[in-house]
């Protein structure tokens, strides 16, 4: 167990520009327009050596090699990938009369081995996929050996590529394929890992606000000699929020250009509390939903056994996961269209293929920039979900965040259309933030299987029912009620906290936890998980206070009264035909003063309605009308 109080390095990444360059042997302030230059002639440089590099090195021999991890004399290869590609005398080639440093070579052989060595555990799936793979039915048959073993996703991707290839080599026999003949090489970005060199390259300072790198640029687009490489200093601020930080080590960056010039990606080692599996007894479980981005709740061991709330907290995504989904269809929408537009170019006459080929151009740069933005959003995302559900975490006390294995998560069931945008989610970025996130307040993030969370019961471990849809869960045993994100959030707790003790550490990954065990999760109803902050969405300019609304009086139209009819007209009786007493009136009025009297009365009478509408008026009855009331009465 950990000692309270030690600490632990990570690593981290941030990235800056450059405020200033000056030349570093004469002094002299440099443009930045004129450094975008001569960095991308550097970055050129390194781009076509590099495919070059793979395009030559695309044999199954060199996948054999490293695969073996071993070199001709049967030493294991070393980590480091220019080291390893020196020691296997493999070199990349450059331009006739173009003169790089060996530091770019360096540069250049390190990513291209690193690309390499990825794409030898698809070589291996392939291969082992390829000789179960039926041609006649697309199927593939079931492993015989553990080694045989593929993930579902990964290997649905290689029954893809094994059908095309059989529809396009009808008749042909099965055999045993590799990645050469499946695919081409690879392409690579347009980047220098500087990490590969040393001083001779490159040279990193760092103050309290300003980081210095010195680095060698080419003067020109093709140098010629070692003259033609010079030394640039390159300036830029350090971000705000790394002034306090205990950082131990800054690492050299990378180069890139994107629209706005040159960009820094750099990294350095700072030291944080150190976390430890066992050093608590709650665990945050982190489900991740189709809906929103994913949920969290909470589970306790107390020496009654495990208990929870079962109210968890749903993560809300401000409205990015709809822009997502908006830039994932128009990007779909300009492949298909430039796909067609390339089928059409093959067969079009020259004048005509030439108009479309500038058409895709146009669709191709529209659709990187879709991309651009699409990862900008979700960085945005994956970091503002890792900081809120650091802080639950914080909140309830927990040392351990379990999250489903993303190797075994598989959106499917929902429709094309949910399942496309659930795959294309941030959830991988998102765990990354989240471990590095948590790290700074001492939680460690482990990795659980994802099978039965959210279809089982925490309690009796017995599938639950949907009687509210898919979003509601019930078990009819436990009569546990909930949001599924949340209960699936219970379980994934669990499992968290029930395997702690044989969680399996590699390098560079989480913890992951590969067993699953059933401990009953009784429910507790007092309140002790915290409660999520309501977080403002509008921009409320908080210096100019809020204008008072206007109070309007809703005029009301008074509508004139119907004109009178021929019985309420009123004539004079005679003495003579006064029949009682009841027929006489008090005051009789012209027919014009009784019509003058209704109509006032119309508007007297007429009510107004609880909302502001007017009502039927009260209509008064007639004087004839009451006169032959009476007769009839009597």
């Amino acid at each position: 167990m950990t000692d309270t109080g030690s600490t632990a390095l990570r690593q981290f990444s941030f990235t800056i520009r450059p405020f200033l360059a000056v030349d570093d042997a004469t002094g002299e302030s440099i443009s930045l327009d004129d450094i975008d230059i001569r960095v991308g002639w550097m970055l050129e440089l390194i781009h076509a050596a590099q495919a070059e590099f793979v395009s030559r090195l695309w044999q199954p021999a060199t996948f054999d090699v490293l695969e073996a991890d071993r070199d001709f004399q049967g030493r294991k290869l070393p980590a480091q990938g220019h080291v390893a590609a020196a020691r296997l005398g493999w070199n990349p080639t450059y331009p006739r009369g173009i003169y790089a440093p060996s530091r770019v070579t360096r540069v250049v052989t390190s990513q291209a081995m690193g690309t390499l060595r990825t794409l030898a555990y698809r070589d291996t799936a392939i291969t082992a996929l390829s000789a179960r793979f039926d041609p006649t039915t697309g199927a593939l048959a079931a492993p015989t050996t553990a080694a045989q073993y593929v993930p579902a996703g990964f290997a649905r991707g290689v029954l893809r590529q094994l059908t095309a290839r059989a529809r396009r080599a009808e008749g042909a026999k099965p055999e045993r394929l590799r990645i050469t003949d499946v695919q081409g090489p690879p392409r690579t970005s347009v980047m220098a890992r500087l990490s590969a060199a040393d001083r001779q390259l490159a040279q990193l300072t760092v103050t309290d606000t300003v980081m210095v790198l010195t680095i060698k640029l080419p003067t020109s687009a093709a140098p010629a000699g070692r003259g033609q490489w010079r030394w640039v200093q390159l300036r830029g601020a350090l971000p705000a929020h790394l002034n306090h930080r205990p950082v131990t080590e800054w690492h050299l960056p990378g180069l890139v250009l994107d629209r706005r010039g040159l960009l820094l990606r750099c990294a350095a080692t700072e030291n944080v509390p150190a976390a430890e599996l066992m050093s608590g007894t709650t665990v945050v479980g982190v489900d991740w939903s189709p809906a929103t981005l994913g949920a969290a709740a909470r589970v306790t061991e107390t020496p009654l056994g495990l208990v929870s709330d079962y109210q968890g907290w749903t993560y809300d995504d401000r409205g990015l996961g709809i822009k997502l989904a908006r830039l994932q269809s128009e990007g779909q929408l300009l492949h298909r269209k430039a796909a067609r537009l390339t089928a059409l170019a093959a067969t079009a006459p020259p004048q005509v293929r030439t108009e479309l080929e500038a058409r895709i151009a146009i669709l191709d740069r529209h659709r990187a920039a879709l991309g651009v933005k699409r990862g900008r959003i979700n960085r945005e995302l994956a970091f503002h979900f890792g900081r809120v559900v650091t802080d639950y975490a914080a909140e309830t006390g927990a040392k351990v965040i379990a999250v489903e294995d993303l190797t075994t998560l598989e959106p499917r069931g929902h429709g094309r259309a949910n399942n496309n945008r659930a795959a294309q989610s941030a959830r991988r970025k998102a765990v990354e933030a989240l471990t590095h996130t948590a790290a700074g307040v001492g939680v460690v993030v482990v990795s659980v299987p994802a099978r039965g969370s959210s279809a089982l019961c925490p309690g009796c471990d017995k599938p639950l029912s949907r009687p509210g849809g898919y979003h509601r869960a019930w078990c009819v045993n436990c009569e546990v009620s909930g949001d599924r994100d949340h209960v699936a959030a219970v379980n994934l707790a669990k499992r968290g906290l029930l395997g702690r003790g044989t969680a399996l550490r590699k390098r560079g990954q989480n913890p992951q936890v590969r067993n699953i065990e059933h401990v009953p999760v009784r429910r507790c109803r007092d309140k002790t998980s915290p409660t999520p902050r309501r977080t403002r969405h509008r921009r409320v300019r908080r210096s100019v206070p809020a204008a008072i609304p206007r109070v309007v009086v809703k005029q009301i139209s008074i509508a004139p009264a119907l004109q009178a009819s021929v019985w309420d007209t009123v004539e004079p009786v005679t003495e003579q035909g006064v029949t009682g007493s009841r027929e006489v009136l008090n005051s009789l009025a012209p027919a014009p003063l009784v019509a003058e009297s209704m109509r006032f009365e119309s508007d007297a009478n007429q009510q107004l309605h609880p909302l502001g509408f007017p009502t039927a008026p009260v209509r008064s009855l007639p004087v004839v009308e009451l006169r032959e009331t009476s007769e009839h009465l009597r």
